[in-house]
């Protein structure tokens, strides 16, 4: 076993010692093209992320995932839970798009657009450099005995990480309620909000946990995608590669500069690794392809006068001299199926029409009895949603099939509209003998006000009583 602790059993975690405890890694903060490249990467997705709650588009919140209401705005276009089965579409689009860029370009996403990534690199990493210091200074605070200015340092820290943490989850809080409604929520008592304070509280929780503390561990033991990227990946898809044709053998104690290839096994690339690998011994589970290799070796290089690029972004195919084919059947496959999920998607939104008609059923109780001296009459409330986006009409009349037997009411008929959204609530009342097995299904019809020409009609389900 070598006295380097950097140069562990290629079976043996970085991140775990013999014994299974977990041992705290302490990346070196590297400087380069890549690490620059990067940067711009993560202060863009940051700013996005924090900047799109306050935009609006046609009124409403760019994005607003409002469950409560079930209305769901993605860019000025609102979705219903009556529209859920839209979100096959998204969810497999997302899942093979993932697949095709992780067959071609490897782990790009956890490298340069994964939250975890982001966060942790762009902002939790940048604070613990500013107060406790490079890698070297935040390893020896560690491990020094708990004095005043340890003390001082540690509550600087975690306060500003807290501070941090707050600011991502009320972000995040935001895509739910609204960013604007959020900030009168938070001038007001918590006792009066204590679901969503409780709720952003423990968002913020989780983002402190993971991002303080968890970090890599997420990464390594809880992320899915690591386990699955294998299934995806070829021997020609972009990893990060060291390029052992020109690197090996190593340089070893007590050698000359022409004895040895260009790898002088300084472990540079290990030090900067925020998992802790040796990228030396190829593709493994636990490498995010965050390119801290690539710039801390290059840096290397050409302080031994070395051409740069021993660590690159390359395939397996390449390193060994062959030729690298990255569209081959498989490649193709997930981009046909990308590309129908996508036809599929704007399929579905292209038959959403100007006026949409969502059915909810009353929160309190599905239905209540009205009893007179002969007759039991069973009354189903529900609130109405209209979303209209034309200019053809002012209001709908609205009717329900079977009207000898079922009666209508509402409290404006025809229902005036506005541009956007319109609520109105709807009683539908029937005598008990009429149910069968507990239910009723009618139609209730959306009629043009003036010619009665049928626009749209939503099947109902009215319930009552079984006996």
């Amino acid at each position: 076993m070598s006295d380097n602790p950097f140069d562990l059993h290629e079976e043996r975690l970085a991140t775990t010692d013999a014994q299974g405890h977990r041992v705290y890694l302490y990346p070196e903060d590297v400087k380069g093209k890549w690490r620059n490249r990067r940067n711009l990467v993560y202060y863009f997705l940051i700013a996005l992320y924090l900047i799109l709650p306050w935009v609006n588009i046609g009124g409403k919140q760019a994005i607003l995932l409002d469950i409560v209401k079930r209305e769901f705005t993605f860019f000025g276009m609102t979705f219903y839970s009556h529209n859920a089965p839209i979100l096959i579409f998204v969810f497999l689009g997302f899942v093979f798009s993932i697949g095709f860029i992780t067959s071609i370009w490897g782990r790009v996403w956890c490298g340069w657009a994964c939250p975890q990534t982001v966060f942790i690199d762009a902002i939790y990493q940048k604070i613990e450099i500013l107060v406790e210091g490079n890698a070297r200074k935040r390893m020896k605070l560690d491990k020094a005995p708990w004095s005043a200015e340890k003390i001082i340092k540690k509550i600087i820290k975690w306060t500003l990480f807290t501070v941090a943490s707050m600011h991502i989850a009320h972000s995040f809080i935001g895509y739910f309620v609204g960013a604007r409604e959020l900030i009168d929520i938070t001038l007001q008592s918590p006792f009066k909000n204590l679901t969503l304070f409780g709720a952003t509280w423990t968002t913020t929780a989780i983002i402190l946990f993971d991002f303080g503390w968890f970090k890599e561990q997420f990464c390594l033991i809880a992320c899915p995608y690591g386990r699955f990227q294998s299934v995806m990946m070829d021997q020609s898809s972009m990893i990060i590669a060291y390029d052992y044709n020109r690197g090996e053998p190593r340089r070893k104690k007590g050698q000359a500069k022409d004895e040895h290839a260009d790898c002088i096994d300084c472990f540079a690339c290990v030090k900067a690794c925020p998992t802790g690998i040796d990228i030396r011994r190829g593709t493994q589970l636990e490498c995010i392809a965050c390119t801290n290799c690539i710039d801390a070796c290059d840096d290397i290089m050409r302080r031994v006068g070395k051409p740069e690029g021993l660590i690159r972004y390359d395939s397996e195919l390449a390193l060994e001299g062959k030729k690298v084919k990255h569209l081959n059947m498989r490649n193709l496959i997930y981009l046909l199926v990308c590309l129908s999920m996508l036809a599929g998607l704007i399929y579905n939104l292209t038959k959403i029409t100007d006026l949409d008609v969502v059915l909810l059923r009353g929160s309190k109780t599905p239905y209540t009895i009205s009893r007179t001296e002969h007759t039991e009459t069973v009354n189903n409330h529900f609130k109405v949603v209209f979303d209209y986006r034309g200019s053809e009409f002012e209001s709908v009349f609205l009717e329900v099939t079977d009207s000898d037997n079922v009666q209508l009411v509402t409290p404006k008929n025809p229902v005036p509209l506005k541009d956007g959204m319109t609520h109105t609530n709807v009683f539908m009342r029937f005598k008990k003998d009429h149910l069968k097995k507990g239910t009723l299904k009618v139609f209730m019809r959306v009629l043009h006000p003036k010619t009665k020409k049928l626009i749209k009609q939503v099947e109902v389900t009215l319930v009552g009583p079984t006996n």
